[in-house]
């Protein structure tokens, strides 16, 4: 098998790392580089930036005003985007739901969410989690009944990322309760400006609040934002979650911080030590191996198999080396990176890198300081999007047999 990329192929990246670092801003990139705190308008300013070229929606076909890229042109942009340290594409509109109103959506449907997904303009929420109703996903209660035209919404979703700044929200709600919990499930979408609609934030172990609550008390929601057909929700929630889990995957982001691995570790002088370059090399055989899945991910998608089973696996994996190399920043840094300062996440900041919850370290440099926030923050890996005990169970019947 040959893995080299075509002279078109490579022709395609310096086109791409060209418009990037030209059109990325400075601190922006510089925020991403040093895991500095990211506010909405630094990550809907680079969305509408995409928008504005065409290639918020990356992976879309032409006839939806994607650029029709391969899967290889699409692996190579988001690439040279995480290396040039552009934000990560927030997934719930482009990635994620837009595939899904392609698919299913009526034209009308499509001619009016899509615009909005495709510039950058309208922040689209997923509403999918409840208390209860995690990895188990089919037990959702949230609850929508049919009143005329209309659906009456009662209920709760909970680990909403970033619903806080939600514009609009895709959710699986209950309208059956006949039959097995997955037939009974419908997929609407839902105005977050709605009356009824109350969105609460959940402060984390790294001091963000990157999840939240949502809460239905008597949302109208037209029937004519119902996707598909009534309680044939789950089908359409699985082919967003095949989408979902490779972008969770994330390879390219972690290839970026290997690099900011190799850089800490060289500044705090243990990149000179063997048994700890051995951990560096370890993880860099993991993230090519991953990158390789993903590319065959990709390319099943194109030729239109099934993806999800191969999904599962990039996500337990995906998960892993995000972990692992939060983990080898904190050991190449040593005392250096225990203490926690939220305030070192603002960009700017100026405050003593060396005084934190223990006192301090001297000697201790400000790049160190956003180390203890990026691991805690990357503990939820292989909790969310279905945890990776939950995912091991489902390859192990749906790949093994």
């Amino acid at each position: 098998m040959d893995l080299a990329f075509t002279p078109e192929e490579q022709a395609f990246r310096e086109e791409v790392r060209a418009w990037v670092q030209s059109n990325l801003p400075k601190e922006i990139s510089h925020k991403v580089h040093n895991a500095l705190r990211l506010t909405r308008d630094d990550l809907q300013g680079w969305a509408k930036i995409l928008g504005k070229k065409g290639w918020l929606g990356f992976g879309w076909p032409k006839e939806f005003g994607g650029p029709g890229w391969t899967a290889v042109q699409k692996h190579l942009f988001e690439e040279e985007c995480a290396l040039a340290g552009a934000p990560r594409i927030i997934p719930f509109g482009p990635v994620m739901v837009a595939p899904v109103i392609m698919a299913f959506g009526n034209a009308e449907q499509q001619k009016r969410f899509l615009p909005g997904i495709a510039s950058g303009e309208v922040w689209w929420s997923q509403g999918y989690s409840e208390p209860g109703s995690g990895s188990d996903l089919a037990s959702v209660k949230t609850r929508a009944e049919r009143v005329g035209d209309k659906y009456i919404v009662n209920g709760q979703k909970t680990w909403t990322t970033l619903g806080q700044y939600g514009d609009w929200m895709f959710n699986l709600v209950r309208t059956s309760t006949e039959g097995k919990p997955q037939t009974g499930i419908s997929f609407l979408l839902l105005d977050m400006k709605s009356k009824g609609v109350t969105v609460r934030p959940i402060k984390l172990l790294d001091g963000e609040c990157e999840v939240n609550e949502v809460f239905f008390d008597n949302v109208e929601v037209p029937a004519e934002n119902l996707i598909g057909e009534e309680n044939k929700g789950w089908t359409y929630a699985k082919h967003l979650l095949s989408h979902e889990r490779t972008n969770i995957a994330d390879v390219n982001r972690s290839k970026r911080e290997l690099e900011r691995l190799k850089r800490i570790a060289k500044t705090e002088g243990v990149w000179d030590d063997q048994r700890f370059r051995d951990q560096i090399a370890l993880l860099e055989v993991d993230i090519v191996a991953l990158e390789m899945m993903v590319l065959r991910v990709l390319s099943a998608e194109k030729s239109g198999k099934n993806s999800l089973d191969i999904a599962g696996l990039l996500k337990i994996k995906g998960s892993e080396i995000q972990q692992r190399y939060a983990e080898l920043m904190m050991l190449a840094a040593g005392p250096f990176a225990m203490p926690f300062i939220e305030e070192a996440m603002e960009a700017g900041w100026q405050g003593d890198a060396t005084a934190g919850a223990l006192g301090g370290f001297p000697g201790g440099v400000t790049a160190n300081a956003p180390l203890a926030s990026t691991y805690f923050n990357l503990r939820k890996t292989t909790i969310y999007g279905g945890s990776n005990e939950v995912q091991r169970n489902i390859v192990a019947q749906t790949v093994l047999g």
